[in-house]
């Protein structure tokens, strides 16, 4: 097949883009939402190089590859923020089902990967549904290996029984934590307690290798995203200590509620905060007719794939590899 790759065009290839990358994301996403992302991004990209000679900065490529009639039927991206690993470059790559193994992913991961050695990176992340052999070969047989494993848990809130898992909030507020929403302890105030917290609490991460964005950046990319409501976000606290957060976005699509974050100050742990939060966010989904609760956790997270799916009934759904391949320079 006679297949030419180009520069993304927007606003027209929103549409086929979103249609694309539905095939493969585990929440839909649509036109007018990439629209917003990217009134979000930076105009132009600024890549740095560290005293090691590794790639900083932020910087990216789209492209679009179409048929010989015109037709879009792939798209990759190749992209790093200001907070990204020193050296490493994340990759999306979809081809439509219809015209796969026609050398379409082929041309468009080439042109991927040549940007990527101009960049002169060194280490190349993209992350494949686990249950997808067709691209696992695909990305093994390019030099990329598995280096870590989320898991996706569903939960459907009108199905849920609490049990006795509510006694922890009972005892909690016992204890003297206060339980709310950031829409009724609103601020700039709030949002840099919170900041703080998820700073913490996403440096215990398992596999995260990332530094940390400023508050701005946060607030912009952590925060304020898509489907972010400020009722959506639950706080636990200790007086005016943030301990504890949980965060849900709402798909305006499907009606679902997607668990975003979860974090516990460290000096916290143990005490049963998350568990609480997560059943008051469990609850909050319910009362508003969500008619299913996802998320994602990594394989090594034990303690939060142990609440979700042993004490809150979470079930297991198919998840993603994350697979790098490292770059030799030349």
């Amino acid at each position: 097949m006679n297949i030419t790759i180009r520069p993304l065009e927007v606003p027209g290839d929103y549409e086929r883009m979103a249609e694309l990358l539905n095939t493969i994301f585990s929440e839909p996403t649509w036109a007018e939402r990439l629209e917003e992302d990217d009134r979000k991004m930076y105009k132009q990209g600024k890549p740095t190089y560290d005293e090691n000679g590794k790639l900083t900065g932020y910087d990216r490529i789209r492209l679009a590859a179409l048929s010989p009639d015109g037709l879009m039927i792939g798209y990759a991206n190749s992209w790093r923020a200001p907070w990204t690993e020193a050296g490493t470059l994340h990759h999306t790559l979809v081809v439509d089902p219809k015209f796969r193994n026609k050398g379409v992913g082929a041309a468009l991961v080439g042109a991927l990967e040549q940007w990527a050695h101009e960049m002169k990176a060194s280490e190349l992340v993209v992350n494949v549904a686990d249950h997808d052999e067709a691209s696992l070969a695909f990305a093994q047989k390019r030099g990329y290996l598995t280096a870590r494993h989320a898991f996706k848990s569903i939960l459907k809130p009108a199905e849920f029984v609490e049990a006795s898992e509510g006694d922890d909030e009972l005892r909690l507020i016992s204890e003297g934590i206060r339980f709310f929403t950031l829409l009724e302890e609103p601020g700039e105030e709030s949002e840099l307690k919170l900041y703080h917290l998820y700073k913490q609490a996403a440096a215990d991460i398992p596999g995260n290798r990332e530094s940390y964005p400023n508050v701005a950046e946060w607030k912009k990319w952590f925060l304020h995203m898509e489907g972010y409501r400020p009722e959506l976000v639950l706080i636990a606290a200790d007086g005016d200590k943030y301990v504890g957060v949980v965060h849900l976005l709402h798909n305006e699509k499907t009606s679902g509620m997607y668990h975003e974050f979860t974090g516990v100050d460290r000096e916290y742990r143990g005490r049963h905060i998350a568990s609480a939060l997560k059943i008051r966010a469990i609850r909050l989904s319910k009362l508003l007719n969500a008619p299913y609760m996802s998320t994602h956790n990594d394989s090594a997270n034990a303690p939060m794939l142990a609440i979700n799916r042993n004490r809150l009934g979470y079930i297991a759904s198919p998840g993603n590899y994350r697979m790098i391949k490292e770059l030799r320079s030349d």
